[in-house]
């Protein structure tokens, strides 16, 4: 490459931005250590804004990862995540001549005779590529997602802030240890780099939802697809967001196909669609209905580059935990926390552990038509129950996350935000009871091992 070449310069510029990011990022966690030593508020305003700015300068993997750590309630102070939730996830689009130099690394010189049709217009842009509507020369609509350039040694710097981000984190709640959710987060969204394991990913939930008329999955296109290009069937459908002012009818029927793209894969399979965010469904039209205002049939689900496969075992434990509350069971409560890996429990840490759990169950205990969490609004979901379990926790060591737990948790919270937008009214008891009525582990580890090697993944 000569010193012109746009490729190398646009190399050049990002990592003088990464750099001065991390510079940025430092600065900030070395004023909040003063403040701690100080005996200042650490959740000073100008702290939230200036690491907002900091990771605002970049359109990519790092503002994923803050975006993440802003959705779960107070793992950040409050000033924090509302900077945080302000970044925009979506990255410049890629211009059609470059679209055309990054299509023919991936398919070769003759990339365009493989489609009747390519718009080199993206109809959508994220964190990690953006999404071009093509035809087959069946006739057949696909979506490819092309993923950016250089995206690896994007991930891996930010990555490296990951690292600094958490350390904030652990002055502001020393009470949890979040080593196990930096190692977590670092290896799925390595897993979203390669467009082959989400397309393997994509096969999975195939499987695990065949039978569900409230879902439907595309299918990927494994001749038209590499590493970093990712060519699926196109989904019709409307942005969610447009549902919400919606019947009740209409929202429940949202809501009912959520809650079952989200536990039945998970009591079936073992896997969660890790990424609960509104941008990652759409929502189809009801067949046979004819003009006027759209009536939900279900939804797509149309992204699953962040994909988490369980151990039978720890799905057994959310099981337990379910019928330890049930019954009021502390032994079986016990045993569902050793199941998902936490270790060295304590009465007072089990005490502290049933806060949060207790939270999250709520729905699932209570056999009536409500809401997801009666009269709560969606920025405060979560918030005094994770006060409560600092305040519990406080007096303790602090408590490792297991590894495991921490996509659980983060869909967990982030479905339920999403419940709250729709303001859905069900029985969620009695879908979750209908999910695991005939859960056993053993059928659970034998149908996941055939769908993991039918579906690429082993």
């Amino acid at each position: 490459m000569t010193e012109h070449d746009p490729e190398q310069n646009r190399l050049t510029r990002r990592l003088g931005r990464y750099a001065r990011v991390g510079a940025n990022v430092g600065g900030v966690a070395a004023r909040v250590a003063g403040a701690r030593l100080m005996g200042r508020d650490l959740a000073d305003p100008k702290n939230a804004a200036d690491l907002a700015a900091a990771l605002g300068g970049l359109k990519g993997p790092l503002m994923k990862l803050a975006q993440i750590l802003s959705t779960v309630p107070d793992l950040l102070p409050a000033e924090f995540a509302a900077e945080l939730r302000t970044l925009q996830s979506a990255a410049p689009p890629m211009g059609p001549a470059f679209v055309k130099r990054r299509m023919q690394a991936e398919l070769g010189p003759d990339w365009e005779t493989r489609f009747a049709a390519f718009d080199k217009t993206p109809s959508a842009a994220a964190s990690l590529g953006q999404v071009h509507r093509a035809t087959g020369h069946d006739g057949r609509a696909f979506a490819c997602k092309l993923q950016y350039p250089d995206m690896q040694s994007a991930v891996e710097a930010d990555l490296s802030q990951l690292g600094v981000l958490l350390a904030l984190q652990r002055r502001f709640n020393p009470e949890i240890d979040t080593t196990e959710i930096g190692k977590e987060v670092g290896e799925r969204l390595r897993e979203e780099l390669d467009y082959r394991h989400e397309a393997a990913n994509m096969r999975l939930y195939g499987m695990a939802l065949r039978d569900e008329p409230l879902v439907n999955v595309p299918e990927a296109v494994s001749e038209l697809s590499t590493r970093r290009l990712l060519t699926m069937t196109w989904l019709d459908g409307k942005p969610l967001l447009s549902f919400l002012d919606h019947s009740l009818e209409d929202r429940n029927r949202i809501a009912t196909a959520l809650f079952r793209a989200w536990w039945a894969p998970f009591a079936s399979h073992g896997i969660i669609h890790g990424d609960p965010h509104l941008g990652n469904y759409t929502v189809f039209e009801a067949p046979g209905k004819k003009g006027g205002s759209p009536a939900p049939g279900g939804i797509n689900l149309l992204d699953f580059g962040c994909i988490r496969v369980f151990s039978p075992t720890f799905v057994g434990g959310v099981v337990d935990l379910f019928h330890g509350f049930r019954r009021d069971d502390r032994d079986l409560i016990v045993r569902a926390y050793e199941r998902w890996g936490f270790r060295g429990l304590t009465d007072e840490t089990i005490d502290a552990l049933n806060i949060w759990a207790r939270f999250i169950y709520a729905p699932l205990l209570d056999d009536r038509v409500r809401t997801i969490a009666d009269g709560v609004k969606p920025q405060d979901y979560g918030r005094r129950e994770v006060w409560r379990v600092k305040q519990a926790l406080s007096k303790g060591k602090p408590v490792m996350v297991p590894r495991e737990f921490v996509l659980m948790d983060r869909a967990a919270i982030g479905l339920g935000s999403v419940m709250l937008h729709l303001r859905a009214e069900l029985n969620f008891h009695r879908i979750f009871a209908d999910a695991i009525a005939d859960f056993d582990i053993e059928t659970l580890g034998k149908r996941q091992a055939k769908a993991l090697k039918a579906a690429g993944l082993v």
